[in-house]
């Protein structure tokens, strides 16, 4: 029997919340997914006693077309309310997110980092730089969704825990949020559990080196997994995830971890701010000086000399550019089609759309290039 409700396209779904004692962990799921994926790690915290929230992140869980109508801020504003419903039962609280759950994590730390116990991350995504990534953006306009391929878990017959398609147009608000998330990471000075897998195929472990190496934290505490794929919390690892997790917690609750930036990082950010504050220091618009920059303006703008910009002509376009035109959209849209279907028209990859479109370029750069630069450049009147 199908424990998957008319309204549901994952099996156990539904948010986790189990009451244990004053010390609470908000725990959170990725991007596509539901409390369903990291089930198992927050049963096993709320048999320590811990009060535990797994909430379902908006969108995510119930219908792919509800994830694709949803935005990263909708996300956010509902682990931000779950926090603040967890923060109601409990004295102390840690937050937890796995893959763009540690990124959903990350933002929460950025803004309420005062109030946080500490921060636990298993393969946070904060950016994704395979090449295919840049058309997300274009791609979301024409099409719904794309393939999402198997569950990345080295261990045999996991359970369902999230969509097998992927929504272009969540994706593309997505990578808003990574890029958000990665800009600010130097306000985080939270203890760190850093987690992630050697053999992740879906975030490449370079995301946790750019945390490590970017947030202000004095105690970073980095744990690898070598049997493990990318949901440890479903796969050979989880025990040693759940031993290490409990670790951090009852280090940071006992003082052996602690918040704050380290001594050098503290001085490179004082001496920032001296430079900025002497360079501040000399400007200024105060109308008492004899000249000041306004003044600089108007008087750039009332002068005789003025740059005149040149006025080239259009190069002409003959039938070979025409030729390398089509050469060069034929070329972008089979390798859309190749991209987005899967489907190989040749046999041979994607390297007709890439011929087509390089060497599209390279004859419409050669077609349409002035022979003699024959305007003038522009000059001083």
């Amino acid at each position: 029997m199908s424990n998957t409700s008319p309204d549901e396209d994952i099996p156990n779904s539904q948010a986790l919340r189990i009451s244990g004692g004053k010390t609470g962990i908000l725990m959170l799921h990725g991007f596509t997914g539901s409390p369903a994926s990291i089930k198992p790690w927050a049963l096993s915290m709320a048999s320590e006693g811990f009060t535990v929230h797994a909430p379902r992140v908006a969108g995510h869980g119930t219908k792919i077309q509800e994830l694709n109508n949803s935005t990263w801020e909708d996300w956010y504003e509902s682990v931000e309310a779950e926090y603040l419903e967890l923060k109601k039962v409990c004295d102390r609280v840690f937050v937890a997110g796995f893959s763009a759950g540690g990124a959903l994590a990350l933002r929460l730390a950025q803004i309420r980092g005062s109030e946080i116990e500490g921060l636990i991350l298993l393969n946070a995504s904060i950016y994704d730089e395979r090449k295919f990534m840049h058309l997300v953006p274009v791609l979301s306009k024409v099409l719904a969704t794309v393939r999402g391929g198997v569950s990345d878990v080295a261990k045999p017959n996991p359970p369902i825990h999230g969509y097998s398609r992927i929504p272009l147009r969540a994706l593309a608000s997505l990578q808003k949020l990574w890029k958000i998330v990665e800009r600010d990471l130097y306000l985080v000075d939270l203890p760190l559990m850093v987690a992630y897998s050697v053999n992740d195929h879906v975030v490449h472990p370079v995301c946790s080196e750019t945390i490590i190496n970017n947030v202000f934290s004095v105690d970073i505490r980095e744990i690898v997994f070598e049997k493990s794929f990318h949901n440890v919390a479903l796969d050979y690892d989880a025990k040693l995830l759940n031993e290490e997790t409990l670790a951090f917690i009852l280090d940071v609750m006992s003082g052996e971890l602690s918040r704050g930036e380290s001594s050098s990082a503290f001085d490179e950010r004082e001496l920032i701010d001296a430079e900025f504050e002497s360079i501040v220091s000399g400007l200024s618009l105060d109308e008492s000086s004899p000249s000041n920059y306004l003044d600089d303006l108007d008087r750039i703008e009332n002068a005789n000399e003025r740059f005149v910009q040149p006025n080239p002509k259009l190069p002409k376009v003959d039938q070979a550019a025409r030729a390398a035109l089509v050469g060069i959209f034929g070329g972008l849209l089979y390798l859309l089609i190749e991209i987005t279907t899967g489907f190989d028209f040749l046999g041979v990859g994607p390297w007709p759309g890439i011929l087509g479109f390089v060497g599209g370029i390279a004859t419409y750069i050669w077609r349409t290039a002035r022979k003699d630069d024959d305007f003038d450049d522009g000059v001083i009147l």
